[in-house]
C-alpha cells in the first residue's frame, strides 16, 4: 500500500519554492490549469507529494471541494538527517521550535506557503 498526500493550495507556484528548493523535490508531472497550474507531482527519493489548485480540484471533480478551506491536517515526515533539514528550512515561518519529545523524536515544524503545517522529525 502506498499513501500519497494531495495538498489543495491557491496557488501551486507558491508551494513549489518550498518543496523543490528547500526539501529537493523534482516535479514528475505538471498540468497546466488556465494561466497556471493546476496540479503537479513532486517526487524525492520513495516520497511522493501531490499538489492541486482549488481551481482545477472545482473543475475536474466539484464533489470532493470541502464546505470551507482550511487546514485538517499536519504532515509528519521522518527525515535522515535532521540537521541538514533544519538549514534547509532556515527563513521558513517555523511554528513548533525544535524539540526532542517523550517519544524519543528530535521535531521542527514549518508552515509551508499555503499554509500546510510539515513536522520533520528523526531519531534522537
Amino acid at each position: 500500500m502506498k499513501i500519497t498526500p494531495v495538498l489543495y493550495v491557491d496557488k501551486i507556484e507558491d508551494s513549489l519554492p518550498f518543496w523543490m528548493e528547500r526539501l529537493g523535490f523534482q516535479k514528475t508531472v505538471e498540468v497546466p490549469e488556465g494561466e497556471a497550474l493546476g496540479f503537479v507531482i513532486l517526487v524525492k527519493e520513495n516520497e511522493e507529494v501531490m499538489l492541486q489548485s482549488w481551481a482545477s480540484l472545482r473543475k475536474d471533480a466539484p464533489r470532493l471541494m470541502p464546505a470551507s478551506k482550511g487546514m485538517n491536517v499536519a504532515f509528519f515526515m521522518e527525515v535522515d538527517n535532521f540537521e541538514d533539514t533544519v538549514k534547509r528550512i532556515q527563513g521558513c515561518n517555523i511554528v513548533l521550535p525544535e524539540r526532542t519529545t517523550f517519544y524519543g523524536m528530535r521535531e521542527i515544524g514549518v508552515r509551508e506557503p499555503c499554509g500546510h503545517i510539515v513536522v520533520f522529525a528523526a531519531k534522537s
